[in-house]
């Protein structure tokens, strides 16, 4: 498959898949678990409006979820309050897996999640979405009921810019445009049909999410996004439109240290294919000239860059998801029905 067929096959709108009891009867059909997770820190301004949001329209009314939690990363806010309060599944992510370190970070919240929730088919949104909908979860979790042979979605939308009280149309996704997408575009030419390589919506299937590497900072997406790509090809990805996300628009300086993560991630994955020489030394510090005044001077930051190894790897993962199997199996067999597959 070329790229030019992949964007007219493997890209929707998220309209198609608004039918949700259709999506429930696939769901059924194909003897599927759906788990919805929210990576936090410091959202209580906006993480309970969007799990109300979602649980009351696609568990309580549809029951196309399963389950809906959030891994917090020690918010020092209300977030994990709230979220109770609104009937997610709260989970602090250093109460977990403590034998491999504990450090924070979303892709340490999203790699545990995957310890954490049952579901075969598992979503992820971010918490700071000011215009949640519905469309957020069906839309990225559609295209996996519909078509058995994609394997993970991603979302695309127009990120306006908020500035203050003003909000200019678009202008948002700074990042990915320059830098990700020229990345993908000179290295990666089959990704760069991608127009939100770096976006926070996102689903997958739990056979591929579990045998795949994550890192633990911001290089989390496009890590996902090559490593997928190098196991299962082209064929196996989407992208969903979603019209409009807003959301809350980082410093320049906060993105400066985001397209720094994002480029040591994927200098690793260039050295570990051959493309660049596995003798170059990848820096894990950052040093940018500052102005204070009339005062010019170089400050350093040094990241620690940490990439989780393939989940299906971890010994209690394996020992856990032995025991959810033997669980449906014993439960669909007191109800007398069809253990599921």
């Amino acid at each position: 498959m070329n790229l030019n067929e992949w964007i007219k096959s493997n890209t929707y709108h998220h309209s198609s898949f608004s039918d949700i009891p259709h999506l429930i009867k696939l769901k059924e059909k194909r003897g599927l678990t759906i788990s919805l997770a929210f990576p936090t820190l410091n959202e209580e301004k906006t993480i309970a409006q969007e799990i109300k949001i979602v649980k009351e329209k696609l568990q309580m009314d549809y029951p196309l979820l399963d389950e809906i939690a959030v891994i917090d990363s020690n918010s020092t806010d209300k977030t994990r309050e709230l979220a109770c309060e609104a009937g997610a599944n709260v989970y602090l992510a250093d109460d977990y897996l403590q034998d491999y370190g504990i450090t924070n970070g979303k892709g340490e919240n999203l790699w545990k999640s995957l310890y954490l929730l049952e579901g075969d088919i598992i979503a992820w949104i971010d918490a700071d979405i000011k215009n949640i909908h519905p469309k957020f979860v069906y839309g990225i979790v559609g295209p996996l009921l519909e078509y058995e042979d994609i394997k993970y979605v991603k979302a695309f939308y127009e990120r306006p810019l908020v500035r203050g009280k003003r909000t200019r149309p678009s202008g948002g996704g700074r990042v990915t445009e320059i830098l990700a997408r020229p990345l993908l575009a000179n290295f990666y030419p089959e990704l760069s049909g991608f127009l939100q390589p770096l976006s926070g919506e996102y689903a997958g299937r739990r056979e591929i999410l579990e045998a795949v590497p994550f890192r633990v900072g911001y290089g989390v997406e496009i890590g996902l996004l090559i490593d997928i790509y190098e196991k299962w090809g082209l064929k196996a990805l989407a992208q969903v439109d979603l019209d409009k996300r807003i959301h809350r628009n980082q410093s320049l300086s906060a993105l400066g240290k985001m397209s720094f993560a994002i480029l040591h991630t994927f200098f690793i994955r260039l050295q570990q294919q051959g493309i660049i020489s596995p003798k170059e030394k990848i820096p894990d510090e950052f040093k940018l000239v500052k102005r204070r005044g009339e005062d010019i001077f170089l400050k350093k930051e040094e990241f620690t860059f940490i990439e989780r190894p393939p989940m299906i790897t971890i010994e209690q993962y394996r020992r856990r998801r032995k025991n959810i199997a033997e669980n449906n199996f014993d439960t669909a067999r007191r109800d007398g029905l069809e253990p599921r597959k």
